[in-house]
């Protein structure tokens, strides 16, 4: 018999675990926290026996040359895919690394980096295996995701000539993964942040990346972008 009780009720309070499920939950959910406390202090005393002025130089300030737009997928964390330390990347992540012109959150942070920060890079990494493009090339309703997945689902429709004639599943959504980075590293270039900034900088480049997860190796997609010279005449601002 399960441990759930009254399973068709849409109450949360009407759902009913047992006390010993309930405990075992609990305590679950304590090992996790006190984890992270511990990781923490851990990471404090081998960062300080590595330079014991190692904090004092973090909270001076930061002046990273790169921006990332990656998945929100925690298998992929900017720096340690780089290899680089807290201070040198900065990092904007969402459901399938996504950049539309819409979102406010992702504006900001592009203008903040771009225009503050004075970035030189601008990545978008996506990632194959990825969730929320699988999802996209279904037909399942997940809820309040599917207005975000849309975005993924115009950039199918748009390759859907490639992408219709690979029968590998697997093999389709990782080309999916590839495209919806392209599409989105033309998103950022068709902004007016990005092209203003290329009207004054020489040293600003977009680029499009894929992780392997598989082998921890990044794909660069050969897409990167540094004026607005190829984005078409009704894009050019």
């Amino acid at each position: 018999m399960s441990n759930i009780v009254d399973k068709e009720s849409t109450s949360p309070s009407a759902i009913n675990i047992s006390p010993e499920l309930a405990e075992e939950l609990k305590e679950k959910s304590k090992r996790t926290y006190q984890q992270l406390v511990a990781g923490n202090k851990a990471f404090v005393e081998r960062s300080l026996a590595e330079d014991p002025e190692y904090f004092n130089k973090l909270a001076a300030g930061q002046s990273p040359e790169v921006l990332w737009i990656g998945c929100a997928d925690s298998r992929v964390p900017a720096n340690e895919v780089t290899g680089t330390k807290p201070g040198e990347v900065f990092v904007h992540r969402n459901i399938a690394n996504v950049c539309v012109h819409s979102d406010m959150n992702m504006l900001s942070v592009l203008d903040y980096a771009v225009n503050v920060l004075k970035v030189k890079h601008v990545i978008v990494a996506g990632h194959y295996g990825c969730g929320g493009v699988i999802a996209a090339m279904g037909n399942k309703q997940f809820g309040l995701i599917d207005n975000w997945l849309r975005h993924i689902k115009d950039v199918y429709r748009l390759h859907s000539h490639e992408l219709d004639l690979i029968t590998d599943d697997k093999q389709r959504a990782n080309r999916l993964v590839e495209l919806n980075v392209v599409e989105q590293v033309f998103n950022l270039c068709k902004t007016t942040i990005i092209q203003n900034a290329w009207k004054e900088r020489v040293d600003l480049e977009i680029h499009g990346w894929v992780i392997d997860i598989g082998t921890g190796f990044i794909k660069d997609l050969q897409v990167s972008c540094n004026s607005s010279v190829n984005l078409g005449k009704v894009f050019a601002l």
